[in-house]
């Protein structure tokens, strides 16, 4: 907050009233126990979250009894995620204000070096299809991912056979109705650290993402 005449001491009461200002931008996002959504290593580019508009404010309000001279910074609405992953660690899944995001290991899904679905595979995917329907999406990513065992040119392919084979069971459960956007990254974007084998395991993953619609 700056003062464009000359410098005034800031009273307890315009803190207190600026502080309640900012707190009403964001407070229809506020939920407890949520995080910031912040810029991760691990999101491919062309899909960063698009956020809501922000919440107006009034910056004539008498009761924000501003100093002379004195503005309000631009508003800004925060992205919230939340994040929930199983026991396991099998099955993860993010929301934000946008999107709806799931990320499944390889081993729940695929036999090693394989990009053959198994057994257990296709009632998984099917939960993520009645997600989708739920949201009234119409457009879905798929994309595969390694750890970075192996050349690089052999995780791009197998990766992106895996989202191929996803998206083959989404196909079925959604209809024509959807387009599908598959990509396999290969060993790109780790979110975890592949010298473990803990880490290389959460890194084999396929992930199915889409816009959050108005139903939840």
């Amino acid at each position: 907050m700056t003062d464009t005449h000359r410098k005034r001491p800031v009273s307890r009461l315009a803190l207190t009233a600026v502080a309640a200002a900012v707190v009403l931008a964001g407070a229809n996002l506020a939920t407890a126990g949520l995080a910031r959504a912040d810029e991760s290593p691990s999101t491919p580019p062309g899909t960063e979250e698009s956020v809501a508009p922000p919440v107006k404010v009034d910056t004539n309000d008498p009761d924000l009894k501003m100093p002379e001279g004195g503005t309000l910074a631009p508003e800004k609405v925060l992205n919230i995620k939340s994040v929930v992953e199983d026991m396991g660690g099998e099955e993860r899944r993010e929301d934000t204000n946008s999107t709806v995001k799931f990320a499944l290991q390889a081993e729940v899904l695929f036999g090693k070096d394989s990009a053959k679905l198994s057994g257990a595979a296709n009632s998984r995917i099917s939960a993520i299809a009645d997600e989708i329907k739920k949201q009234k999406a119409t457009k879905v990513r798929i994309f595969g991912f390694t750890d970075d065992l192996g050349s690089s040119e052999h995780g791009d392919v197998l990766s992106k056979q895996r989202a191929e084979s996803v998206n083959t069971v989404l196909s079925k459960e959604l209809g024509s109705s959807i387009t599908f956007e598959i990509r396999g990254y290969g060993e790109e974007y780790p979110i975890a650290d592949n010298s473990t084998e803990e880490g290389r395991k959460k890194n084999r993953r396929v992930e199915v993402s889409f816009p959050r619609g108005s139903s939840s």
